[in-house]
């Protein structure tokens, strides 16, 4: 993990809302706590990708989370529109070479970071048996599928925090390594599973951590944001 990297670099606030007027609220806020935001689907859906250029212009970073998964052809294309918009972080699905070679190659004339997903953090070993994937440590399939993401010139992963120890032990320091799914002690899982806290999530070796409703639905978002600095910072 990059040491130069401060409190506020590595906290990513989601906007998961569903309008850009919600979100809008959220960033004016969080204004002087926090920098760099995510962007989902169903946000973008909504007028999302024209908010992350709002956010660029204003010197904020943001996080593109699509999860982009079609043949190869497709995927550099799609890559390629987004290259030159600003964005800092892009997400493709990390269940093939294909994918994720062709999106390296879409971002390779930009400074655009392609994060491949490893394993949602809503799955559990009986969800991926459901998909016919035989597998009884979910940390394993992680730690493939980072090294795919390696191999094909991506720039890093997502993962949750327990795996982040084992995958930056599998690639390399300067390998990202983001983690959605962060909760602290006393508060509420929601709809999921492999959770962490940001300390465990930090301490595991996490580049970036990403934070949603433990922020976004606190009665004082700033304060629930600085709260969250905080733990980075000493962690």
């Amino acid at each position: 993990m990059n040491s130069r990297l401060t409190a506020r670099d590595r906290l990513i606030v989601a906007l998961d809302t569903p309008s850009v007027d919600e979100a809008r609220l959220i960033v004016k806020r969080l204004e002087g706590s926090v920098t760099f935001y995510k962007i989902g689907l169903e946000l973008a859906m909504k007028g999302g990708i024209d908010l992350a250029q709002e956010l660029i212009a204003a010197g904020s970073r943001v996080f593109l989370d699509m999860k982009f998964l079609d043949i190869e052809n497709t995927v550099e294309r799609a890559v390629a529109s987004l290259a030159g918009c600003g964005i800092s972080f892009l997400t493709v699905h990390g269940m093939d070479s294909k994918t994720l070679r062709a999106a390296a190659k879409g971002a390779s004339a930009s400074d655009l970071k392609i994060l491949a997903v490893t394993v949602l953090t809503n799955l559990s070993e009986s969800d991926l048996a459901e998909q016919g994937i035989k597998s009884d440590c979910i940390a394993e399939l992680v730690i493939h599928r980072a090294r795919l993401a390696q191999r094909a010139g991506c720039h890093g992963i997502v993962c949750s925090g327990h795996e982040a120890a084992a995958v930056r032990a599998a690639t390399s320091p300067d390998f990202l390594i983001v983690t959605p799914g962060i909760r602290l002690d006393d508060d509420k899982v929601g709809d999921q599973v492999r959770v962490a806290t940001p300390q465990t999530a930090s301490r595991n070796g996490a580049s970036y951590i990403v934070v949603g409703r433990p922020i976004t639905q606190s009665e004082d978002i700033k304060a629930a944001a600085e709260k969250f600095l905080e733990i980075i910072a000493r962690n």
